[in-house]
């Protein structure tokens, strides 16, 4: 498990809030000042076949709202950092779509990473997926730019965002 090999020491000493790991879940977690317990998931994903893929999520079970909290952010990118130091893969960011407010989702994330010092370091890559109702499903591959695969992963990323975007011949 992926959770495993990230130190939470490393973690929490570039973090604001403090980090907890559930080796059970293999989940990552963190509690907000307002009380938003918030948990993060690595899932190995096989959909690119070019190099080692995790699904990377972000959840807040309760709902609880943490308004502007740039803690949030901080904490969130010191475990992205932690898991690019132990790892050669990339990370494929779906926004969750259950409420409606995967855009704004996307869009937050779009702008942390903007934000981060380190984001020469990468490439954000942020796509949209249209379903079979024409839903807007936002999506970002995240690769360090001295990933071994690295044109192979953002290459097929491409490819696969365009054929799942295409309208199949009737």
């Amino acid at each position: 498990m992926v959770v495993d090999l990230l130190s939470l020491d490393v973690i929490n000493a570039n973090s604001e809030y403090t980090v907890r790991k559930d080796d059970k879940e293999g989940t990552l977690s963190f509690v907000t000042d307002n009380s938003a317990e918030i948990f993060i998931s690595f899932e190995k994903d096989d959909i690119l076949q070019s190099g080692l893929v995790y699904q990377f999520g972000i959840s807040n079970p309760k709902g609880t709202k943490s308004p502007r909290d740039s803690k949030v952010r901080n904490t969130i990118l010191a475990i992205i950092e932690e898991f690019f130091d132990k790892n050669k893969a990339a990370l494929l960011y779906i926004c969750e779509t259950g409420d409606g407010l995967q855009q704004m989702r996307s869009r937050l994330f779009q702008y942390w990473f903007s934000i981060y010092k380190e984001k020469d370091e990468y490439l954000f890559l942020p796509q949209i997926i249209y379903d079979e109702e024409d839903n807007e499903n936002y999506t970002a591959l995240i690769i360090r730019r001295d990933n071994p695969q690295f044109i192979d992963l953002v290459s097929e990323y491409t490819d696969t965002v365009n054929l799942l975007n295409g309208k199949p011949d009737m």
